[in-house]
């Protein structure tokens, strides 16, 4: 599983390759976040990047309340270790303010209600026993049992939610918590695609002979409207160099980043690497990576461009480790990358490759509930049912031999949108 292994056509193992952290360095410092903001309703703004800090206008909760249904007393009332009957003055359900408590007695409470002035306890009612009109408590209770104090979550003034968040749906509740009912964000990342091949075929059209599925349209579109971007296809375009050209220029019109997958490594009909250099610059090209190796960046005009491989796999792992991250910059996140966990290893990995490889792996638990991760058996960059069985990628560093209960990183398809 492990060695050159090339992913697309023209391997020149020869050819120096940037290291992973050098091209994912260069690809953020050219990730110019977006400007334009909107203004959303809240609920209508899940997934999207803030331009704002958001602050509370109030306390959460806005005052003194019951953490449980029962009876609100002053605990100097109630008799240290001995029962105490006393009477029910008044009755304070959820969203009803009560009266001032009187010396000597109980107020019946339900969870959330306010607690009334004069009162400093909650009695659950499991230790209660209502007697008539009455109530028998056992003490002694302290001051402060089962409340939750105003401001306790959130000050007014508190800052809640910095710009960059990108918004989940418990942030779009914590903002709804302190009633706030629009929010700036980003506005949405155009994005461009288009793909080259002439053998590709839309799925639901029939195979002519030589002839595959463009599985990589689907796959990148999913994995774009994950991240909340707008996406502008140009569909299949014909392996012509004037075709990629016009392709390149109208999708950089239009978008603030173009993409495309396949045509970016040296073949005779790879034409992505030449349009580029002939339309605008090429900042990077192949990477110490397995698989992926021949991903292009650049600008058309002043337009961003990345040209992912052509191998399904390769599109798959070089859009979770460089395309995502940049995206997310541009988007104007603070947060890009995603969390690596360590993880024994389930399997064996004796040859060392020369490329870092991300392999699809999958974290399950052994005989004993421990969580250790097992790999698909077939690792080529052409089998994509490796990515739909896998939960996350492994990390498998050049020159590294794996043996079972070794600690390999690992990444989760759910850090990474894409599960």
């Amino acid at each position: 599983m492990a060695g050159c292994g090339c992913d697309d056509i023209g391997c020149d193992s020869g050819t120096k390759l940037m290291p992973i952290e050098e091209a994912l360095t260069m690809l953020l410092d050219n990730a110019k976040p977006i400007t334009e903001t909107e203004r959303l309703p809240l609920i209508e703004a899940q997934g999207r990047i803030l331009a704002e800090d958001l602050c509370s206008s109030i306390n959460v909760p806005p005052h003194d309340n019951s953490a449980m249904d029962g009876y609100a007393v002053r605990s100097a009332d109630l008799a240290e270790a001995t029962e105490t009957l006393l009477p029910v003055s008044q009755r304070i359900p959820a969203g009803k303010m009560g009266s001032e408590l009187k010396l000597g007695t109980a107020a019946r409470i339900f969870t959330g209600a306010p607690i009334p002035p004069n009162a400093d306890a909650v009695v659950m009612q499991e230790v209660c026993t209502p007697e008539g009109d009455k109530v028998r408590i056992t003490g002694p209770i302290s001051a402060g049992n089962n409340l939750r104090k105003a401001g306790e979550d959130i000050r007014a003034g508190d800052n809640i939610l910095k710009a960059g968040t990108k918004l989940k749906p418990q942030d779009i509740g914590l903002a709804a918590s302190v009633g706030i009912a629009d929010v700036e964000v980003y506005k949405r990342l155009r994005v461009g695609i288009f793909f080259t091949g002439d053998e590709l075929c839309e799925p639901g059209e029939t195979l002519q002979a030589g002839q595959i599925y463009n599985s990589n349209r689907h796959t990148m579109r999913g994995m774009l409207e994950n991240l909340n971007c707008e996406i502008i296809d140009l569909g299949t375009v014909a392996d012509t160099l004037e075709a990629t050209k016009d392709a390149m220029l109208k999708a950089a019109s239009e978008a603030d980043l173009v993409m495309t997958s396949g045509g970016v490594s040296v073949g005779e009909e790879d034409y992505i690497r030449i349009a580029l250099e002939e339309l605008g610059q090429l900042d990077m090209w192949r990477i110490n990576i397995k698989p992926g190796k021949p991903l292009v960046f650049g600008k058309v005009s002043n337009t961003a461009f990345l040209g992912m491989p052509g191998n399904p796999v390769s599109v798959f792992a070089t859009f979770c480790i460089f395309a995502r991250p940049f995206i997310l910059k541009k988007q104007g996140a603070s947060e890009t990358q995603a969390n690596h966990f360590k993880v024994p290893a389930a399997f064996e990995w004796p040859k060392a490759g020369k490329r870092h490889e991300y392999v699809r792996a999958r974290v399950d638990p052994d005989a004993n509930g421990r969580p250790v991760l097992s790999l698909y058996p077939h690792q080529g960059s052409g089998v994509l049912t490796s990515t739909s069985w896998a939960n996350g990628l492994a990390i498998i560093p050049a020159n590294t031999t794996i043996k079972p209960e070794d600690i390999i990183e690992f990444i989760p398809f759910s850090e990474l949108s894409v599960y």
